[in-house]
C-alpha cells in the first residue's frame, strides 16, 4: 500500500500583521491537516511575528513554523526559504492574504496522488468583494480557458499553488532570483519547471480565498504589476500571444472592479463616520 503524500503550507509574509491571524485559521480549520504550516517572515517591522507567534500558542498541535528570511527583501528568496525548510512531499504556497477552503489540504492530497502532474493551481474567490460565488465561477471558467491557451507553459497562482518537494529540488538552483523585481515569480517558476518536462496542471476543486486589494492600486502601478506576464515570459524567450491572455483579462476588469472597490470603502467610511457619531 502506498504511503499517503504529507502536505506542509508555505506562506511568505512582510508586514502581514492584518491577514496573517484569518490565513492561519484557515490552513487549520482542515477536513485533512497539513503536516506543518511554514511561515516565512521576511524582515516585518510591524507585529507579523507576534501574530504568528500566538497563533503558535493557540494552536500547537498545528505544527505553525516560523521561520526568518533577512538576507534579501522580496517574495522570490522568501518564498525559496519555505520551500527548503519545508518537509513534505507536496510543497503548498499561500499568500498571507489568502483564505484556503476547508478541504484545500485533502483535495491536494487527493490530485497530487493521481501522479498527473507536479505541480498545480486552482481557483480564487475574492472574499472581501460581492458576489463572492460568482466570482469563483468566473475566475475558474477564466482559468480553464488559459490553460488551454497555455499549452506547455501552464501558470502557477502564488495564491493558491502547490509542487511536489521533489519537483522544486529540481528546479531550486534555476529560477530567476528576480532583484529587480520586474517578473511573476509564480509565473517564472511554472516555466522553469516546464523547461526540465515536469507538467503544471490545474485542480478546480484547490480552492482558496484572497483578497482583492490589488484592485486598490493606481492604474499606473496596476498596469506595471500585470505587465509582469509580459516581462516574465520575454525573460525567457517565449513570444506566444495566446499566453498573454492573463494580461487581457487583468487589464479588462479593472476599470470597473476598481471603481467599485473605491464606491464600497467610501460607503463603509460613511458608516463608520455615522457610527461614530451616535456613539459620541
Amino acid at each position: 500500500m502506498a504511503q499517503e503524500l504529507t502536505v506542509s503550507i508555505v506562506i511568505p509574509a512582510y508586514n502581514e500583521e492584518e491577514t496573517i491571524r484569518h490565513c492561519l485559521l484557515a490552513a487549520i480549520d482542515q477536513t485533512v491537516s497539513a503536516e506543518e504550516i511554514v511561515v516565512v517572515d521576511n524582515r516585518s517591522t510591524d507585529g507579523t511575528r507576534a501574530a504568528v507567534e500566538a497563533m503558535q500558542a493557540a494552536f500547537p498541535e498545528a505544527n505553525i513554523r516560523l521561520i526568518s528570511q533577512t538576507e534579501e527583501q522580496g517574495i522570490t528568496p522568501t518564498r525559496n526559504a519555505g520551500f527548503d525548510a519545508a518537509t513534505g512531499d507536496i510543497l503548498g504556497r499561500i499568500d498571507s492574504d489568502s483564505a484556503i477552503e476547508p478541504d484545500w489540504v485533502e483535495q491536494v492530497k487527493n490530485a497530487f496522488a493521481t501522479g498527473e502532474f507536479d505541480a498545480a493551481s486552482g481557483p480564487v474567490e475574492y472574499y472581501d468583494m460581492p458576489l463572492r460565488k460568482f466570482g469563483h465561477q468566473a475566475d475558474d471558467t477564466m482559468r480553464q480557458i488559459m490553460v488551454k491557451l497555455a499549452g506547455q507553459y501552464v501558470f502557477l497562482f502564488g495564491s493558491n499553488m502547490a509542487l511536489t518537494k521533489r519537483s522544486w529540488l529540481a528546479v531550486r538552483d534555476e529560477v530567476c532570483l528576480d532583484r529587480e523585481d520586474l517578473m511573476h515569480e509564480d509565473l517564472d517558476l511554472s516555466v522553469h519547471l516546464a523547461l526540465k518536462g515536469f507538467k503544471v496542471g490545474y485542480v478546480p476543486a484547490m480552492v482558496a480565498g484572497m483578497s482583492a486589494r490589488r484592485l486598490d492600486s493606481a492604474p499606473k502601478d496596476y498596469l506595471f504589476y500585470v505587465q509582469r506576464f509580459e516581462r516574465t515570459y520575454a525573460h525567457h524567450g517565449i513570444h506566444d500571444p495566446g499566453l498573454l491572455a492573463p494580461m487581457a483579462v487583468f487589464l479588462g476588469i479593472y476599470p470597473a472592479l476598481h471603481l467599485e472597490r473605491k464606491v464600497e470603502a467610501l460607503h463603509d467610511a460613511r458608516v463608520s463616520s455615522k457610527t461614530s457619531a451616535v456613539d459620541a
